[in-house]
């Protein structure tokens, strides 16, 4: 039985978990089995392990870029997050491991004067998740910043893979197209001043408490920048600011933001979502294409 194997493998192994608990969405049904990765070689280990019992499998980070079927998650998860967390500083080089979240990675760079991941401290991803998306905020994304990641490919091996290797582009990275796992990065910064590294953190959050509904649980935007327009205007010009599902809504604060008022399952998002993206387009012939993912059984 592949769940007493997964015991043999991982400390941390948990029965119909539920993903409301794992995802910013706050909904989910149950994994069949959720387990805590804590080390790379457990990671290929498991994996293996499972394609030989024929048991579907899936890595998440911290959830927050997810939305999860309210029927759950066929066979195992595994999350790559606090119990992979490391960050290590030297000189103007920082190593963090795949489970380390964004905002820690920040505040390691801010404290040591070193400038370059401003822009991440809000953020709510981990590194993994934030480097197969190449996450971006303000005046970043992180093809600015990283150097190399280091990731397990399809037949178990642990490679390094430099920046240009990583194509890095809009939302998207090599690392999603050949399905490979983040387990950790390496990101070059330079030297700068403290004070104004803190500052300038200290105004991307003021920018965001004022702009974004950071008190309702949400997955951060929804969709993807259309070329040449913004979702969130297209949204709000489309007349669906405060539109409601179920407990999903379109933010009356931001137009781009769908958040879980306090009841909504994934259905009602997704029925959102695609009211929202039909809607835009018939009203103006543009796309709206998720940045969210949808995982688990349809």
């Amino acid at each position: 039985m592949y769940l007493e194997k997964l015991k043999e493998i991982f400390k941390e192994v948990y029965i119909n978990e539920p993903m409301k608990n794992h995802t910013s969405f706050r909904t989910g049904g149950p994994a069949d089995v959720y387990v805590k990765a804590d080390r790379a070689e457990n990671i290929i280990k498991a994996i293996e392990m499972l394609k030989k019992e024929n048991v579907e499998y899936t890595i998440i980070g911290n959830g927050s870029n997810l939305l999860v079927s309210d029927r759950g998650i066929c066979g195992a998860v595994i999350e790559i997050g606090s119990m992979m967390n490391n960050i290590s500083v030297e000189g103007e080089k920082i190593y963090a491991e795949a489970g380390a979240l964004l905002s820690s990675l920040a505040a390691a760079a801010a404290e040591n004067c070193l400038t370059g991941l401003e822009f991440a401290s809000g953020i709510p991803g981990s590194v993994g998740g934030a480097v197969v998306m190449n996450a971006g905020a303000y005046d970043g994304e992180i093809k600015d910043a990283i150097d190399y990641a280091d990731v397990i490919d399809n037949e178990g091996n642990i490679l390094r893979l430099t920046k240009d290797e990583l194509g890095l582009s809009y939302r998207h990275s090599v690392i999603d197209e050949k399905k490979m796992i983040v387990i950790g990065a390496g990101f070059r910064l330079k030297e700068g001043d403290g004070r104004a590294i803190k500052e300038k953190m200290a105004d991307f959050a003021a920018r965001r408490r004022e702009k974004q509904p950071l008190n309702y649980p949400s997955a951060g935007s929804t969709f993807k920048r259309p070329e040449g327009h913004f979702a969130g205007k297209l949204i709000e010009d489309a007349g669906l600011k405060g539109k409601t599902i179920g407990g999903a809504q379109v933010s009356q604060k931001h137009a781009g933001f769908i958040i879980n008022t306090g009841d909504a399952t994934t259905e009602d998002i997704l029925e959102l979502m695609d009211c929202c993206a039909e809607t835009v387009y018939n009203k103006f012939g543009v796309r709206l294409e998720p940045e969210v993912r949808f995982i688990g059984r349809k």
